[in-house]
């Protein structure tokens, strides 16, 4: 089979891979300001998305760093009103709570989205054994009670 050129990218490709970029490499007193000017793009299904993945990054990056919670709390500011950035930042603070040790609750875990569950028993930090326990018991999906299940668990 030979690659047949489908047409020019769309535009907003084009304008997703430029927020990505800019996005990966913002200074951090900045990263607010253009995640918001991101989220005025024209389409908000693209603009989110490419929101989301550079909270997924930088959450992932800042985990267990002592400025995750003022990130979080600057970027909450931003995305208030748009409930799965809002959602995404909740659960990235209640996998910092797992993996730091810090309090959380049965009922904010098994509510989760699988997104969320499936990263506290998939990623690679150690979050609590008493986590694992409960997603191994009562995880929204079998994937996950099933690999909750199997991960070693590590003191926490």
């Amino acid at each position: 089979m030979t690659d047949v050129p489908l047409g020019p990218e769309p535009a907003e490709h084009r304008r997703f891979a430029r927020y990505l970029t800019a996005l990966g490499t913002v200074a951090e007193p900045d990263e607010a300001e253009l995640v918001a000017a991101v989220l005025r793009d024209e389409d908000p299904v693209m603009a989110q998305s490419a929101v989301v993945r550079h909270v997924d990054r930088r959450a992932a990056e800042l985990l267990t760093d002592a400025r995750f919670p003022a990130w979080c709390r600057a970027l909450s500011g931003v995305v208030a009103g748009r409930d799965v950035l809002a959602r995404r930042l909740r659960e990235w603070t209640l996998l910092r709570a797992l993996v730091l040790g810090e309090p959380w609750t049965p009922a904010e875990l098994t509510t989760a989205s699988d997104w969320c569950q499936r990263t506290a028993v998939t990623g690679t930090f150690a979050v609590s054994p008493a986590a694992l326990a409960l997603l191994a018991e009562r995880g929204c999906t079998r994937r996950v009670r099933h690999t909750a299940a199997r991960r070693p668990r590590h003191p926490g």
